[in-house]
């Protein structure tokens, strides 16, 4: 079995979930609680890469993170490396394609809590950062954790965003997907039935645990 390949993926995935639980809080707190012009043209670009073919956001990171893109001249410039074929590059294409499925659980959690509440908390004095805090999130948990956890198992699914902007160097870049896709190119059935065993038990606890936190969050 690729260890490499797994240790790569898992730690794709927690960085992933971990950067996206901190960012996208406050966004899905910005699109539950406020209205602004251009609020629907933004949650339809956050909500973008659910309807795009992984193909299609490869490309454009591609351009974007290129020598000649934007992000990548800027990174290229600071540090003189490239974000192309890198851990770094992998873990932005993962966080730009797992951003709905952080963001959308946790508005519609948001969205879920009686308003009543909030006002409570205003009355009280409570800043509007502070009734988010010990307000908004204590009362979300189930949310946050359905969020943390569809984060989680979408990133380490991912191929075809992550083969295009980090292609496959061992231990680097190369994540268990990639690992499995070689292993059927070469016929090499049994390494591949053996890594693809290993996202199973994975993704039954996660799924396990996201269901005992829903059930105590109707208690």
């Amino acid at each position: 079995m690729d260890y490499l390949a797994l240790y790569v993926t898992l730690k794709l995935a927690l960085v992933t979930t971990v950067f996206l639980m901190v960012i996208a809080a406050p966004i899905a707190y910005l699109l539950a609680y406020y209205r602004f012009p251009g609020k629907s043209l933004l949650e339809a670009l956050i909500y973008l890469p659910m309807a795009l073919p992984p193909t299609v956001i490869g490309f454009y990171l591609i351009i974007i993170m290129s020598p000649k893109g934007f992000a990548g001249r800027a990174w290229g410039t600071i540090t003189g490396g490239s974000l192309l074929f890198t851990f770094l590059g992998i873990t932005l294409a993962s966080i730009v394609y797992s951003i709905p499925f952080a963001v959308q659980p946790m508005k519609a959690a948001f969205s879920k809590i009686d308003r009543r509440l909030l006002d409570a908390a205003y009355v009280l004095g409570l800043s509007k950062r502070a009734a988010f805090l010990r307000v908004i999130i204590p009362n979300s948990l189930g949310g946050i954790a359905a969020s943390a956890v569809l984060v989680f198992l979408h990133s380490i699914g991912a191929f075809g965003v992550l083969l295009m902007v980090g292609g496959s160097i061992p231990g680097e870049t190369k994540v268990a997907s990639i690992a499995i896709y070689e292993a059927v190119e070469t016929m090499n059935y049994q390494a591949a039935g053996m890594i693809a065993l290993s996202f199973i038990p994975i993704s039954y606890v996660f799924l396990l645990l996201i269901n005992k936190i829903n059930e105590g969050s109707r208690i």
